[in-house]
């Protein structure tokens, strides 16, 4: 390489590092700027031999303050390393550590979706004298070199669609599949699919593809990175983050900015820190099993010693991830645990599973992340509490085994058997009296009218917003009943609705405006009680209460307020309940505690919750008062609850048990995205609104402005999001209705 070129290649490295540590004063950055102007503007002067001498030296300079400012790096810092147009792509990783590929669904700008690049590959090895392709997916994120089209990695719906498309693929043929998540989050388009049905919808899916899974995690940005981020084995480049929302985001939030006004540099670079977001962060708290260690201040497309080393981690991993569930493994087992696999020829092993191991594959995978952020929230309960629950637990899971399986499969067959016997002898019957009678076997009997009267909705209570006893079962009044003032529908204009007065509102109308039918908000215990019966029902897991897990700067503050405000531990409330005769397990999330956002506790509360509808063979609602998302306070503890619970509850669902969701006032973020959008059975009251982002952070990440009507109910109908929307009155009847049509074969009144 010639002097020039080599000049340029050190201008081009400064320019990188200015770009990484933005606009910070650094001695080391000034004396590499000071340095290379010096000799650009000396270097013709010089004999060749000279400036060849200098030239190495001032590479070597660059070389030694590189190392070092690589240990100054802060977490916004490492934040720029991978939104860098230099930064490695999915496109260099295909080329380098794979030893052939073939990318599927289109190519460049004329993809379906240009940010999700997917690609059949092989890596090649050798045995001995003998040569193995061992074919793997290999799906990613691509954010390319600057390439706009790529969409900044932000996948659209149909790109994570055809990311779980291409992984059924690989299911039907047994390979692994290789995640690289390069992403800062995705796209929040409402188009069909919305963005987070289809996230849901990948989450709920890949827990069980019964083919290994590995990722790699380069930018790993909230719901984006779960879409095709469950996997048996994670691992984390050294520069990487994996976060809960982007620094800019949570700086946002934090701030409460007017829309439009942008957030300092300062409080962003503190909120990345608090986050605690880095590859280091997220071992330590054990959600990534290993960290590859990168070049300093990032790989780059020339990093070809990198490359060799990624293409060990992640043939280890898949190793790691199949001798798990093997059955002959010995050695290998030893050798990998020891850490020897890091040659591509030390350890050699199938890729390709029997039935058995990929259904020990499943499991382990599931008891993998069902241990993760277990110590992100507060248990109050003794030990003595918490054995008995866990005998509780075994005793329930034996008795449903037994009544509903064993003795209640032979007593269905039995059943069955009579009611084929009764079938003919009807259809016998019925002929033979038509004969007799010469009759056209019409019945003359009349049908029954019930004269009971419905009981009214609501009774006055002593106190403003308490529970009453009246009529035989426990009511909730609104404390807006007692407000002596009229209030004025919304669509009074176009609907002529007439003022309508607080008592009258929010008393027999339910919150229901009598002319339009538009649903005014109620409180979460209008429905505990007056459509859940929570009075008479039992409440449980209540000593799991929120925490800060990070130990996020003034948001112990903010908790312990929303204790106070609410008198709740948590935003999320689990009871067992009878509803018409028949028991059911609630989850209801509260919006008023942290707007319903979900953390590590919730998240708990949840598993738990379906956990306990399995064993004892109960449906389980989920109502949901209102969602802001992921809590956001808890970084990566609080986004792992969207495979977490996503898991817990396709477990449970394939148990045969109904999960039926109901949506209320505004559902958005990373729970919709997951467990919540993952259900088969879900509604929305007329007053809901559900999407994956919200109209301010849709303005504020892509510049769009959307509709007013862009999140609502009859849009989400139409998009196939939800399966139904429910007037506020009917609603008790409806989840009866739902409970006795709707759901799997195991529940117990079935």
């Amino acid at each position: 390489m010639n002097i020039n070129k080599r000049i340029d290649a050190l201008v081009e490295r400064l320019n990188y590092i200015r770009d990484i540590f933005g606009n910070s004063e650094n001695a080391n950055i000034t004396m590499l700027r000071t340095e290379l102007d010096e000799f650009r503007s000396s270097f013709r002067e010089l004999e060749r031999s000279e400036s060849l001498r200098r030239l190495s030296r001032l590479e070597d300079l660059f070389a030694f303050l590189e190392s070092k400012l690589e240990k100054e790096l802060t977490p916004m810092d490492r934040v720029r390393i991978v939104r860098h147009p230099q930064r490695i792509s999915l496109t260099d990783i295909l080329e380098n550590v794979y030893d052939n590929y073939t990318e599927l669904g289109g190519l460049g700008e004329f993809s379906i979706d240009p940010a999700m690049l997917i690609a059949q590959a092989y890596i090649t090895r050798r045995v001995g004298n003998k040569v193995i392709h061992q074919p793997v997916m290999v799906i990613g994120q691509e954010k390319g070199h600057g390439q706009e089209f790529r969409n900044g990695g932000s996948a659209k719906p149909w790109g994570n669609a055809r990311a779980l498309h291409y992984m059924k693929v690989a299911q039907a043929e047994g390979i692994p599949i290789h995640t690289y998540i390069f992403t800062p989050g995705s796209y929040p388009v409402e188009d069909y699919p919305g963005a987070a049905q289809q996230i849901a919808r990948n989450i709920y899916e890949m827990a069980r593809i019964d083919v290994p899974i590995v990722s790699i995690i380069s930018e790993g940005g909230s719901g984006g990175a779960e879409a095709i981020g469950l996997a048996d084995r994670r691992l984390m480049l050294s520069h990487g983050y994996y976060s809960v929302i982007s620094p800019e985001g949570a700086a946002a939030i934090e701030a409460n900015l007017a829309t439009g006004n942008r957030v300092g540099d300062r409080m962003i670079s503190e909120c990345a820190r608090k986050l605690c977001i880095t590859a280091a962060d997220n071992l330590r708290m054990g959600y990534v099993d290993r960290i590859i260690k990168e070049p300093d201040l990032g790989a780059k497309p020339n990093s070809y010693e990198f490359f060799r080393t990624l293409r060990s981690e992640v043939i280890r991993a898949t190793n790691e991830a199949c001798v798990s569930v093997k059955g002959l493994k010995l050695f290998r087992a030893m050798a990998l645990k020891q850490g020897k696999g890091n040659s591509e020829e030390d350890v050699f092993m199938r890729w390709a599973l029997t039935p058995g191991a990929r259904a020990r594959l499943v499991e382990k995978r599931y008891e993998k992340f069902r241990r993760l952020s277990t110590g992100a929230y507060m248990d109050h309960r003794s030990i003595f509490l918490r054995a008995g629950a866990a005998i509780q637990g075994v005793a329930w899971a034996t008795r449903s085994w037994v009544v509903y399986n064993l003795v209640g499969r032979a007593i269905r067959a039995a059943k069955l058997g009579m009611e084929e016997i009764q079938a003919e002898a009807h259809l016998v019957r019925e002929r033979t009296a038509r004969l007799l009678r010469g009759s056209n076997g019409q019945s003359g009997g009349t049908a029954t009218v019930s004269s009971d009267i419905r009981e009214k909705l609501f009774c006055l209570s002593s106190e403003e917003g308490s529970p009453c006893f009246d009529e035989g079962r426990w009511k909730y009044n609104s404390p807006r009943v007692r407000e002596d003032r009229t209030y004025s529908c919304p669509n009074s204009v176009s609907e002529g609705c007439l003022d309508l007065w607080g008592p009258d509102l929010f008393g027999d109308f339910a919150g229901v405006c009598s002319s339009c039918g538009h649903h005014f908000p109620m409180e979460y215990q209008w429905y505990l009680y007056n459509v859940f019966n929570y009075a008479e029902g039992f409440e449980f897991n209540s000593g799991i209460e929120s925490a800060n897990p990070l130990d996020y700067e003034g948001f112990d503050l903010k908790l312990d307020e929303a204790r106070k405000k609410t008198g709740l531990r948590s935003a999320c409330i689990t009871f067992e309940t009878r509803l018409n005769d028949i028991n059911a397990v609630v989850v209801c999330l509260a919006a008023p505690f942290r707007g319903g956002s979900v953390g590590a506790a919730e998240g708990e509360k949840i598993i738990r919750a379906a956990e306990r509808a399995q064993r004892k063979q109960l449906p389980l609602i989920t109502y949901v008062h209102g969602t802001a998302g992921i809590r956001i306070q808890e970084g990566t503890s609080g986004v792992l609850q969207m495979p977490r619970c996503t898991m817990a509850l396709r477990r449970y669902v394939d148990a045969g048990g109904l999960y039926l969701v109901i949506y209320d006032t505004n559902s958005y973020g990373g729970s919709v995205a997951s467990f919540l959008g993952c259900s088969a059975y879900q509604f929305g009251i007329r007053s809901s609104n559900i999407g994956f982002a919200g109209p301010r952070v849709i303005l504020e990440t892509t510049g769009i402005s959307v509709p007013p009507d862009y999140h609502s109910a009859w849009n989400a109908l139409s998009r196939g999001h939800i399966q139904g929307i429910w007037d506020r009155r009917e609603m008790a009847d409806n989840i009866h209705q739902a409970l006795i049509t709707m759901g799997g074969r195991n529940l117990y009144y079935r």
